[in-house]
């Protein structure tokens, strides 16, 4: 009868322990996002431009304009081998979450155990050696820890604030590759632009260089002004060469970035801007708390940070252990599951901690330092971030004004190319100054490309640093966000 209400008492314990562990709080202190150590506003972004931020909701296929690098971009989200690791890491951060979470759960276990052995006669009452089986068969937990102070939840929670922030580091990197295949693709672009320039230089000055030595070969102009000529000539071919490496290298680049070999040939005409991507709003700074993947990585770091503390204040409460087994026994193989056979094991333990030499204050101490980091961590990444915007704000601001200047520049060298080489031909000057004249405006027509790719390139960056297209970035995670 006593047999019977044992093991009646550890049926309904067990059956009342998980509500008994419902009611049990966590130590970890409460989530309070810190304050934004910026600006509540972006310098140089007038009404027009505040509000709600769409770069978020804008992916990159939208944004983009140009068909070319839309498919460089999903060739590089499939391939890109950083990209890959990047993913791997969200796959390993999830699985040391279920590793984890486990814990919250005892684990049970079918063990089957069979022992035969030998007592001396000297040993036993009848005064005979005795020889005894013994079969058994259990069902049980071992080990199953009783989370009480809520330190396996503590670290469960860790775990899964280090997996969301694996998730939007990815999330991160991504826009990170967009931003880096844009601009690398960008830069590609200002050399074809730049090769057109320097070729089409190359034809004219061939021309000149080819009436040149006609004149020189009937004794109209001197060794001088031909060698002056062919010095232009000469400048032109090599900086096509030049063009012709960097263009090369920047291709090795985009591969590179892209992860399988990429072929573009070089463009037959100007692109016009309007022809690669598109103007975005911006919105305020509040609206990087939840569009910037990387803000939000710090933002998981610091709850894991939180409660990591959890666990390292409850390790300084009794710990307690439960084993038990429930299953059968016998002597006799044949007669292991009759009645009366059974058999039953029930041994919880409890840890009280006295004397550690001072581990558990040290761990608490450094789970709260390591909390204070990553607060500082997370107020930087918002630091780093307002910069990147408010650099892309002014760079679209003032490389805007220095394009409409250049183009002066450029229409009145020009003019001043084509008064020199007037005054030459009446004699009004010497060729020195359709020398100069005409390397100036070349120099001036490349420095304006130059710039017209700088001002995309703020463009790009103003986009990821907005967090563009986070959202449908968001929607790709590699894995389900697991359960709580």
């Amino acid at each position: 009868m006593r047999q019977v209400s044992t093991q009646g008492s550890v049926i309904i314990f067990l059956f009342l322990l998980p509500l008994l562990l419902a009611g049990c709080k966590s130590m970890a202190p409460p989530h309070q996002r810190p304050a934004m150590p910026v600006a509540q506003a972006f310098p140089g972004v007038d009404n027009a431009e505040t509000g709600a931020n769409a770069a978020a909701s804008l992916g990159w296929q939208d944004y983009f304009a140009d068909p070319q690098l839309l498919a460089l971009l999903s060739r590089a989200l499939d391939y890109n081998r950083d990209l890959r690791q990047a993913v791997l890491r969200v796959e390993s951060a999830r699985a040391l979450y279920g590793v984890q979470r486990a814990d919250l759960f005892p684990g049970v276990n079918a063990q089957g155990s069979y022992a035969r052995s030998r007592t001396p006669a000297d040993m036993n009452l009848t005064g005979r050696p005795l020889l005894a089986n013994e079969y058994q068969v259990d069902l049980g937990a071992t080990n199953w820890e009783l989370d009480f102070w809520g330190r396996v939840r503590n670290l469960k929670d860790a775990a899964l604030e280090t997996f969301l922030a694996s998730d939007a580091s990815r999330q991160a990197f991504t826009i990170s590759l967009i931003s880096d295949v844009a601009n690398t693709y960008l830069s590609l672009r200002e050399l074809d632009e730049r090769l057109l320039i320097a070729k089409k230089t190359i034809e004219t000055r061939s021309e000149s260089f080819r009436i040149f030595k006609r004149r020189f070969e009937v004794g109209s102009i001197s060794k001088l002004e031909l060698n002056q000529i062919e010095i232009l000539l000469a400048q032109a071919q090599t900086l096509e060469y030049q063009l012709q490496q960097s263009r090369a290298t920047q291709l090795n680049a985009l591969t590179l970035l892209v992860g399988n070999e990429v072929s573009i040939s070089p463009a037959a005409h100007d692109v016009e801007d309007e022809q690669i991507l598109r103007v975005i709003k911006v919105g305020l700074p509040s609206d990087m708390l939840t569009a910037r993947p990387d803000i939000v990585a710090a933002e998981h770091t610091l709850k894991g940070a939180n409660a990591n503390i959890g666990a390292a204040r409850a390790a300084f409460f009794p710990r307690i252990t439960l084993t038990a087994a429930f299953g059968t026994a016998s002597r006799e193989l044949d007669s292991l599951f009759d009645s009366g056979t059974q058999a039953w094991r029930f041994a919880p333990s409890l840890t009280l901690p006295i004397f550690d030499g001072g581990r558990n204050r040290a761990n608490l101490q450094l789970a709260e330092v390591r909390r204070d980091m990553a607060v500082a961590n997370y107020e930087k990444t918002i630091q780093g971030a307002f910069r990147e915007v408010a650099d892309a704000l002014a760079a679209r601001q003032w490389m805007t004004k220095q394009i409409g200047s250049q183009k002066q520049t450029v229409d009145a060298q020009a003019e001043r190319a084509r008064l020199a080489e007037l005054r030459y031909d009446n004699g009004a000057t010497s060729y020195f100054e359709v020398l100069d004249a005409q390397r100036t405006l070349l120099e001036e027509e490349q420095q304006l490309v130059q710039m017209r790719r700088a001002l995309l390139s703020s463009q790009v960056s103003l986009y990821a640093a907005l967090g563009g297209g986070s959202q449908s970035i968001a929607a790709t995670t590699p894995a389900e966000q697991p359960s709580h």
